[in-house]
């Protein structure tokens, strides 16, 4: 069943999706119960044969205690399924099951990713103060990546990140570190050099090799997928008329509009946040000479907010392929539809935000690592911090719900697939997930 579908026949009516889960419903427990031999069975025995050699330090959970893991994700927008990274977690949680059968997974209070470097340091205090957190799932954005990960993994955590995409963070996928490569991080999501060369192949694809105007707002996430496409452009032969950074607290856009349309360009490639996105293309199609002018943005917009402008109107939009069928968890048995029927069941929606399957996967991974880095001595868990990135590291051919994940040398784990839609009706917005008009796979 694909996305759009899923919320048509399924949507319940009036009911708000900004709010936590509860307790699972009978349902819910009963199957993440049913899983509980698939979710531990697999993951190794509580012996001897534990990864890691001790060099970042042991975390040992006494009898009866839990296991520490934390979120970290952007749930204070204004959109629906500003929770569902968190959701998404915590379903992965119950639907994995205790560490070696005996020690539940506690995610703790989710931590509100601020979306920029300046927010770095003050989220990656909220999860350092508790020094038994294991690992992370999150950030959601690479800006807060920048500068939170640094100081989370000098603690011997890992962070896994479902919707980080900035190539700042891990490599030039050439063998080349990159400028925020920290060991210890790693992403289910795609690397923006894939996305970037996606935008190129369709743009080239549709228009021949002619000119783009790319924009951008300085910071991780935009700057890198604006690089990251006109790298791929100009390699395709390609024109870069403008290369330009916008505040992201301008509201008159007039001067450097009036001279990117004196070029002509054929295309405006803008990988914007929502907001400043939403910004822009009002200022566009309130400014004369790019009424034949091609739009274009990233997964940055793929919000309700964003969607549901009136400006938004025939703006092609890559992101991630959502097209999952029938993958299914390793570690929980679960897949797309399975775990989306969770989500209606226990909150009243399915899951709207893009990256909620990486999130998904992000969270088995990471328990997955943990049971193999971990074993019962006296009726305690031990856990070897160095183990659970060992596991990381070697981590291939897992199957999550997103397909095969492997990780390189430098934490993308995630299968660089791509897809790229049409959004024509900001009146029905779940349409536009299913008009797509171009897939990327590497």
């Amino acid at each position: 069943m694909n996305r759009s579908s899923e919320r048509l026949l399924t949507r319940v009516a009036g009911s708000p999706i900004l709010k936590r889960r509860g307790t699972a419903s009978v349902v819910a427990v009963l199957a993440a119960f049913g899983l509980w031999a698939s979710a531990c069975g697999g993951s190794g025995d509580s012996g001897d044969s534990a990864l890691g050699d001790g060099s970042l330090g042991i975390v040992t959970v006494e009898e009866g205690g839990t296991v520490q893991i934390r979120s970290i994700s952007t749930f204070d927008l204004p959109d629906e399924g500003a929770l569902d990274y968190v959701n998404a977690v915590e379903i992965a949680i119950e639907d994995y099951g205790p560490i070696h059968g005996e020690f539940t997974v506690e995610l703790g209070e989710p931590v509100n990713d601020g979306c920029s470097a300046a927010d770095g340091p003050a989220t990656a205090e909220a999860v350092l103060a508790d020094g038994s957190v294991l690992g992370v799932i999150g950030t959601s954005c690479s800006a807060t990546a920048t500068t939170a990960v640094p100081l989370i993994t000098a603690a011997g955590q890992v962070v896994i990140s479902m919707s980080n995409t900035s190539p700042l963070l891990t490599s030039d996928l050439a063998g080349t570190t990159a400028e925020y490569y920290q060991p210890g991080y790693y992403r289910t999501a795609h690397n923006d050099l894939y996305q970037g060369a996606a935008v190129s192949a369709f743009l080239h694809d549709s228009l021949g090799p002619q000119t783009v105007a790319v924009f951008h707002e300085g910071d991780a996430y935009t700057q890198g997928l604006a690089q990251a496409f006109s790298d791929a452009f100009k390699s395709r032969g390609g024109t870069v008329t403008d290369f330009v950074e916008l505040d992201p607290g301008a509201t008159d856009l007039t001067e450097v509009l009036t001279r990117i349309a004196a070029r002509e360009p054929a295309a405006l490639f803008f990988p914007l946040n929502q907001d400043v996105g939403a910004g822009f293309t009002e200022a566009v199609r309130r400014h004369g000479g790019f009424e034949d002018t091609m739009l274009l943005s990233g997964d940055g917009v793929l919000h309700y907010s964003f969607l549901e402008s009136a400006s938004s109107r025939g703006v092609f939009i890559s992101g991630p392929d959502l097209d999952f069928g029938d993958n299914t968890n390793q570690a929980t048995g679960m897949n797309a539809e399975q775990v989306t029927q969770r989500f209606i069941n226990e909150i009243g929606e399915p899951p709207v935000r893009a990256f909620w399957a990486h999130a998904y996967d992000a969270t088995t991974l990471l328990l997955d690592a943990v049971t193999a880095a971990s074993r019962v001595e006296g009726g305690k868990l031990v856990v070897d911090r160095a183990g659970i990135r060992e596991y990381l590291d070697q981590a291939r051919e897992y199957q999550g719900i997103i397909g095969e994940i492997a990780c390189d040398e430098f934490g993308d784990c995630g299968s660089g697939k791509i897809a790229i839609i049409e959004h024509l009706d900001p009146s029905n917005p779940d349409a536009s997930w299913d008009n797509i008009v171009y897939r990327f796979s590497p």
